[in-house]
């Protein structure tokens, strides 16, 4: 399985630069994953398809103002740094750019010195590990320095941080949006669950696994960046029960897709526990936890791509993006949304 057969040519002017004015006005094309048979909505209709008894899992991990420029002490270069995952207290893997200007050793210093990180390991692919060092809550220092990190396809400037965030968003540490979450209202969740649709949380912090693009010619070939979950007690019970019904998961977003199917690959049941995942799904995957998803579209030959295409097959997708091409949907993290039923 090559990485180009997950390829596809997109007009420059479909990446969307902007979330729109409401989260709830996106397209909604929905794909049925059976007989390939598309239908175009709006991303409010998707309560329309959703049924009692349905379980609509999400991903409630709030992304830090993750990405800081500094200097480096002694020449006064200019250091970028995306904040990935704390691999320790207060020791956290990074994204430098440029990598080749830090060394174990180098200390960066953002904010006039309100926070410090010492280069402790140097790591592949411009990962670096730096140890920080400030004053108070570092959620706060980064809520002063911190920039939320958009992705490089992004080149507007975000009038409102918060629109960066799902308005279920709970537990920090996260490097990008879940964004198939960011369509949703706080009023449209509530008519889901006056409907009957039981509504469960999970946690992944989004890390490089999600978004590092895929550099091998060989699918099978491409190693996912580890991921940090959590799911509760009660989410497992709720998850279980469903299972035991026969009645619809439906995940929302790719990030909680790889959750639930982790957990349900480990253990054959859900339950409440946390660890990394680096699991890749890719065609060929058997789903065991999940029966449809809700997902935005995706960047060519990424394994976001490639996960959806593994769920409803390469062809209904491919002909699905053609489609949405042609209707000018909006793609990538601001874009609109796909149902996959």
């Amino acid at each position: 399985m090559k990485t180009d057969d997950f390829d596809y040519e997109l007009p420059t002017e479909l990446i969307a630069q902007t979330p729109l004015e409401k989260r709830d006005a996106s397209k909604l094309l929905v794909l049925d994953k059976k007989t390939g048979e598309i239908e175009h909505k709006n991303f409010f209709d998707i309560l329309s398809y959703l049924k009692k008894g349905d379980t609509l899992v999400l991903n409630d991990t709030k992304v830090l103002p993750a990405r800081l420029h500094g200097t480096k002490e002694k020449t006064n270069a200019h250091i970028e740094i995306l904040m990935l995952k704390e691999i320790d207290k207060d020791e956290w893997e990074c994204l430098v750019k440029p990598a080749k200007r830090v060394s174990v050793g180098d200390i960066i210093s953002f904010g006039d010195g309100l926070l410090k990180a010492r280069c402790t390991c140097q790591k592949e692919e411009g990962l670096r590990l730096f140890k920080l060092e400030y004053s108070g809550i570092l959620y706060e220092v980064l809520d002063k320095l911190g920039e939320m990190p958009l992705p490089p396809y992004i080149h507007e400037k975000l009038k409102d941080k918060n629109r960066y965030q799902t308005v279920y968003a709970k537990n920090e540490g996260s490097s990008a949006a879940p964004t198939a979450g960011l369509h949703f209202t706080k009023e449209l969740l509530e008519k889901i669950k006056e409907k009957g649709v039981d509504i469960v949380y999970v946690t992944l912090h989004v890390g490089l696994g999600t978004f590092r693009p895929v550099n091998v010619e060989d699918v099978t070939k491409h190693k996912m960046h580890s991921e940090f979950y959590m799911m509760s007690k009660e989410a497992a019970s709720i998850l279980n029960k469903a299972k035991e019904n026969k009645t619809r998961i439906i995940s929302v977003g790719t990030t909680t897709t790889r959750v639930l199917e982790t957990i349900q690959k480990t253990y054959h049941e859900f339950r409440e526990t946390s660890g990394w995942t680096d699991i890749f799904i890719y065609p060929g995957y058997k789903f065991e936890a999940i029966d449809a998803l809700i997902t935005n579209f995706h960047l060519p030959k990424s394994t976001l791509v490639m996960l959806v295409s593994a769920l409803a097959g390469k062809d209904n997708i491919m002909r699905a993006y053609k489609e949405a091409i042609e209707r000018e949907y909006r793609f990538f993290s601001f874009g609109d949304s796909m149902f996959i039923k």
